[in-house]
């Protein structure tokens, strides 16, 4: 590999069954427009893509003027340098107040344990007479789990397990069907709910049909609630109208090609379809080659051990998705942080790296790799890449950049932070991204030089032991690249592009009005809202799910343990009137919880 990736010099509880009720909420406060508008004098505007991308005039017609001065005046910031970005400033009070929750919660934890320890009784005790596995007999095993991991899941975790993995029964469009669920242990487990038959009795039955986003499957008839999705990586929509814009060339596809190759891409795992993707990513990221694999996260995590290994340096952004620290982990190279965004922190640890060499022996590395990513997905922040790319010439170091949640969703064409950020793709090495947010489909790529691509189809494990991309994703990514490019015919594509971008800035300077802490940049799809406490977590999930918005929380260990955060992720598929109707939402939620941190200490 040394061959390929040479120094480059400066040119180069109690049973829960009762349902959620139903809340018919309406706002506490007349107003939360800056601009002055009351949320009944908006009126519905159709979609930007609707009737296969056709538009009748601009929805945000009434803001546009400030809505681009706020995306201009961050954009400029972010570019010139002025903030480097991260977590916000946590106030003192919600700091105090969230050690003091974390704390009630392990005291509790552990005086729960113990007098489970000591009566042989509780959700977690586990003997051989109630059990079917002889390892649960103590006296004979060792406990296979006991640590804080374990403890956090059975002692926090799991009260508010209610909130994350649910279910749903149709395509994460702009609305979609959850699926319902119940715990009978205390939330140790969560069982999907099924039929209303399923229930005890007719009040409880009454609960749930009496609300107004109540709805069942079509075939099995389970109880569902329908919900406007802001919490999927649907970036472009194509989960909305993929019947019009990628279902027939998909479908086709089945007809000369399997659901499975059954091989990896070193055997019989490579097909025409595989080939055409490829040269389009290569020809899409303007890098010479390109190779795809079956999952965006084995992407990073296969890959790097590939290029990197002991005698070379890897430099992180601290904020870099795990998928990153489990590859560099798992590489054998040395690893060094910098602070996220901090050009000038990583200009000192590329000098301290190059004048001190190795530890110990004192020896040059054999090369230093940078890694840092497009868009942060927990920030919801751009990278500062033109500076940083500036920086790894500067000092011969190999740039390596993830585009997983910027590449189709960033810039005018789509092209991801190289184009929005006015970076020449040729500074950056090696360009990694993944086909789960913006093509509506799945797995991850690497563009590079064709000498590195060639070197990775044989050492990338991602490639040479695991299974080969579905042909049939294949050709949904090839149709959604169409569209986007505008190969089609259409301008579905730009159409995309501009109401991703109009959403997101629109949805964003709303929130931040609320007077909330909103996290990140204008022209990023997901937009991190702080709750801190982590009895906000739950309460903020659970009051969003009643009135019909289905939202992603996300707390330690995801995110340190004092950031805790709603992540709102929005679609070119949302139209005005969706987002209004979650902002509406979303105000009355903050006046409960106390979330308006930019208003006041105590929110």
């Amino acid at each position: 590999m040394g061959l390929l990736l040479k120094k480059r010099g400066s040119d180069s509880g109690s049973t829960i069954v009762s349902p959620m009720p139903e809340v018919e909420a309406s706002s506490q406060s007349s107003s939360y427009d800056s601009d002055g508008h009351s949320e009944e004098s908006y009126q519905d505007q159709p979609s930007l893509i609707s009737n296969g991308g056709c538009t009748h005039g601009d929805p945000y017609a009434d803001v546009r003027e400030r809505m681009e001065k706020l995306a201009h005046k961050d954009r400029m910031a972010s570019l010139s340098g002025e903030h480097a970005g991260g977590e916000p400033i946590i106030p003192v009070f919600a700091a105090l107040t969230t050690y003091l929750g974390y704390a009630v919660l392990i005291v509790c934890g552990h005086i729960r344990d113990i007098c489970a320890s000591l009566f042989r009784s509780g959700r977690y005790i586990r003997t051989p007479t109630s059990s079917n596995f002889t390892s649960d007999d103590a006296s004979k095993y060792a406990p296979l789990l006991k640590s804080w991991e374990n403890f956090y899941t059975r002692r926090l975790y799991h009260r508010i397990q209610d909130c994350f993995n649910r279910p749903i029964s149709s395509n994460p469009g702009a609305t979609i069907q959850v699926l319902e669920r119940v715990s009978r242990d205390g939330n140790k487990t969560m069982q999907v709910l099924g039929t209303l038959d399923s229930l005890d009795n007719d009040d409880q039955r009454l609960q749930y049909t009496s609300g107004s986003h109540f709805a069942t499957t079509e075939k099995e008839k389970h109880v569902t609630r329908t919900c406007l999705n802001l919490g999927s990586y649907n970036y472009l929509g194509f989960a909305d109208d993929w019947h019009v814009t990628c279902g027939k060339d998909v479908t086709a596809s089945l007809t000369n090609l399997p659901v499975s190759t059954s091989s990896s891409r070193m055997e019989y795992g490579t097909t025409v379809l595989h080939q055409q993707l490829e040269e389009l990513v290569a020809t899409y990221t303007g890098k010479e080659a390109a190779l795809v694999l079956n999952m965006g996260f084995n992407t990073n995590a296969t890959t790097i051990p590939a290029l990197v290994t002991k005698g070379d340096l890897l430099i992180s952004d601290e904020l870099n998705h795990t998928s990153i620290v489990n590859g560099a982990r798992a590489s054998g190279a040395s690893i060094r942080t910098f602070l996220h965004n901090d050009t000038e922190h990583l200009e000192n640890i590329l000098k301290e790296a190059i004048v001190m060499g190795r530890p110990r022996t004192r020896r040059p590395w054999n090369k230093i790799l940078v890694i840092v990513e497009g868009i942060y997905s927990m920030e919801g922040e751009y990278s500062d890449l033109k500076n940083i790319a500036k920086v790894c010439k500067k000092y011969g170091a190999y740039l390596y950049l993830d585009e997983a949640h910027s590449i189709g969703a960033m810039g005018p064409t789509g092209r991801g932070c190289t184009e929005f950020t006015g970076t020449d793709p040729n500074d950056v090495d090696i360009m990694m991204g993944t086909f789960t947010k913006s093509f509506g489909a799945m797995g991850g790529y690497i563009a590079s030089s064709k000498e590195v691509i060639e070197y990775l189809r044989d050492t990338c494990a991602g490639s040479s032991y695991h299974n080969s991309l579905s042909p049939v994703v294949c050709q949904q990514i090839i149709s959604a690249f169409k569209v986007i490019m505008g190969e089609d015919g259409t301008d579905i594509g730009q159409k995309k592009l501009t109401a991703l971008r109009d959403n997101s800035n629109y949805f964003r300077m709303k929130l931040t009005d609320m007077g909330l802490h909103v996290v990140g940049n204008y022209g990023s799809p997901i937009m991190p809202v702080m709750l801190y406490n982590p009895t906000k977590i739950a309460a903020f999930s659970r009051e969003c799910l009643k009135r019909g918005l289905a939202v992603v929380v996300v707390g330690f260990p995801a995110v340190p343990i004092l950031m805790s955060r709603a992540r709102f992720c929005i679609s070119a598929g949302h139209t005005r009137s969706d987002l209004d109707k979650a902002l509406k939402e979303i105000d009355e939620i903050a006046d409960i919880l106390k979330l308006r941190y930019a208003n006041s200490t105590f929110g």
